[in-house]
């Protein structure tokens, strides 16, 4: 049991230690009353600007002690030889895990990308290179150590969790009529002699290159905490899946469904639109004769606190988009599971975040990495949860896992990730 002196209790403040100490199956409680701390036999932390005896102290920024959300003079300093924020020039540790794990500066920047995200270039985990270390995770286990506790009596469980968005069900499979004719005209103008034979090999009964179905059930039977988020929305600019009308489609998601646990990729077109994410959600579950509770943002799109509280309104308590689309890595700090702290209620909402470690395009696409710098950066990534705890949560497409164009060879990585726990 960690004895806490602090002079105010408040959601924020609370909602940290337990982040800090409770996941971690550390004991904690606060006390306000100074001769209780400073008569007490517990292990101590003295968080506070008093003065009281000889018991560890960090003296508390006013972070978690304000309302609203405030501009934050940030700084790069040290604590207990862990890099750390500074805020409005005082070294906080405890602060600086809340700020990083409630995403505190994506709710005031204002600079998005073309799709409307917060932009990866913005954040301070870039400006200070920790992208890729669990910082928060960090500073936790700093904080628990200062105190005097035991490290090895910490909770650090590691869960490997393989994730697949089906964007695209087929390349050409189930793509007819008025759709299949304006997209043969499209290949036959721009000279796209490869996918026209390969659609009319489809369409006469070939095996279509994104049909990896048959390797994601596998997988499954491998991990059977494996999920799916299969993209369901209308047709539009970035929303380019099969109808989730197409009785055909109907059937392969039920098929789908028995092996392997389905939940909702809400389209782009519905983002932060409660109408549209319930209308999705609502017409997957009718497929599926089963209720969803967990969801994954199309493009990784997250518009904060709006997307979570439409999710949540949805009737969501999962929710797997907490990753950057422009590199891998820690977005909130951690990888570990927790509660999303809405800033604008100053409340932690009931909605269960579960950050995504790395993602296929992070790699390939964005990151520009071969196929072993691929490898290591995620070895090391892995490392990093296995020290500190969490789901190794990272995310694959049906199209990027079978050796398919540009994703040639990269089934191996997917592979190399899948075989990490026996490392």
């Amino acid at each position: 049991m960690v004895l806490v002196f602090v002079e105010n209790v408040t959601n924020r403040l609370q909602y940290t230690f337990d982040f800090i100490f409770k996941i971690r199956g550390v004991d904690y409680s606060f006390t306000l009353n100074k001769k209780e701390f400073i008569d007490s036999k517990e292990t101590k932390l003295n968080y506070s600007n008093f003065n009281l005896d000889s018991s560890p102290t960090i003296i508390p920024s006013v972070l978690l002690f304000e309302e609203g959300i405030t501009e934050q003079e940030l700084g790069k300093s040290n604590f207990e030889n862990e890099d750390c924020l500074s805020i409005k020039g005082v070294v906080d540790p405890i602060a600086s895990v809340f700020y990083i794990l409630t995403r505190y500066e994506e709710y005031s920047c204002l600079i998005t990308d073309k799709h409307g995200r917060f932009p990866y270039d913005q954040s301070i985990l870039n400006s200070f290179n920790w992208v890729e270390k669990a910082k928060c995770d960090r500073w936790s286990e700093s904080i628990i150590e200062f105190c005097g506790v035991d490290l090895s009596l910490i909770s650090r469980s590691i869960e490997i969790l393989p994730t697949f968005d089906i964007d695209n069900t087929y390349a050409y499979k189930l793509k007819e009529g008025k759709r299949n004719f304006l997209s043969r005209l499209k290949d036959t103008f721009r000279g796209e002699t490869k996918r026209l034979v390969e659609r009319k090999d489809v369409l006469n009964g070939g095996v279509d290159p994104y049909d990896t179905f048959s390797k994601i059930k596998d997988i499954a039977g491998r991990f059977n905490n494996t999920k799916i988020f299969w993209l369901i929305g209308k047709l539009s600019k970035f929303d380019r899946n099969i109808s989730i009308e197409n009785e055909k489609h109907k059937e392969l998601i039920r098929e789908i469904g028995h092996s392997v646990e389905i939940n909702l990729h809400p389209s782009y077109a519905s983002n932060s639109r409660l109408e549209f994410i319930e209308e999705e959600k609502i017409a997957l579950e009718s497929v599926l004769k089963r209720k969803i509770n967990s969801s994954r943002q199309h493009f990784l799109k997250l518009r904060l606190p709006l997307t979570f509280q439409v999710l949540e309104d949805a009737g969501f308590q999962n929710e797997y988009s907490m990753g950057f689309a422009e590199n891998v890595g820690f977005r909130c700090g951690t990888a570990r599971p927790h509660l999303w702290f809405d800033l604008w209620a100053n409340f932690p909402s009931e909605l269960t975040i579960h950050p995504l470690v790395y993602m296929d395009g992070s790699l390939n696409e964005y990151m520009k990495l071969s196929i072993d710098e691929s490898k290591v950066k995620i070895s090391e990534l892995y490392a990093e949860v296995k020290k500190y705890g969490g789901e190794f949560t990272f995310l694959w497409h049906n199209e990027t896992i079978g050796d398919y164009g540009h994703w040639k060879g990269w089934s191996a990585v997917l592979e190399h990730t899948l075989n990490l726990g026996h490392e």
